[in-house]
């Protein structure tokens, strides 16, 4: 009797505008997947060069992508970096050929879920990015479940989608830990916080447990 084909570890893809966005959004899901066994790549679209506009923009870019690193390492993911302009998403990806670039890499590590941004959230470069992943998964070969997480919208009114609720109760000090990474953001950190503690109590007690993290499915 043969033995039955090992089965495929899950792969997970989360788009992020900002080198932040993947922790506010998703972070607790990210290290609960990863605890998991599942493996969890992130797409960090912009340098985050005007955070700091009293400083020089490539300084700032290496150290938002340093926090980054520092940041993936607590969630224990693995990120890209496609070094676009904060403000020119879709012109940049375009003008770069990033199309391409990611189209490969989605085509080769084949992931069953996508995580991107919600298009109620208020920045510009959010929306560019759902509007991105959109147009990407429309090209591929393999249909992945896609779903949408919030950064500064504290309640979503998405209701006519179905969503996940993932239990992050034992990872939530993880995402904040890991937004702790980021100490260029220290000024914007106490209103994240208090705006991710209600949503995640919020979300765990449609768990029935303490902490947890939802997000709608939108294809």
């Amino acid at each position: 009797m043969k033995k039955s084909a090992k089965k495929r570890k899950e792969k997970i893809f989360v788009f992020s505008a900002h080198s932040d966005d993947f922790v506010i959004g998703a972070g607790g899901t990210i290290a609960q997947y990863v605890q998991e066994g599942k493996k969890v790549y992130t797409i960090i679209f912009t340098k985050g060069e005007k955070s700091h506009p009293w400083m020089k923009g490539g300084y700032v870019a290496k150290m938002r992508q340093k926090e980054t690193w520092a940041a993936a390492k607590i969630l224990n993911c693995k990120p890209t970096f496609l070094d676009l302009q904060e403000g020119r998403i879709t012109e940049n990806y375009h003008s770069q050929n990033k199309e391409e670039q990611l189209l490969k890499l989605l085509e080769r590590i084949k992931p069953q879920k996508i995580f991107t941004h919600s298009a109620e959230d208020p920045h510009p470069d959010h929306k560019s990015v759902k509007q991105i992943t959109l147009e990407l998964v429309e090209k591929l070969s393999f249909k992945p479940e896609v779903y949408i997480y919030s950064v500064w919208n504290p309640v979503s009114l998405r209701t006519s989608y179905p969503a996940l609720y993932v239990k992050i109760t034992n990872t939530f000090s993880l995402k904040l830990k890991a937004l702790k990474s980021f100490h260029s953001q220290y000024v914007h950190v106490s209103y994240p916080f208090f705006l991710l503690l209600f949503r995640a109590l919020k979300d765990g007690w449609k768990l029935r447990t303490l902490f947890g993290e939802m997000f709608y499915r939108i294809k």
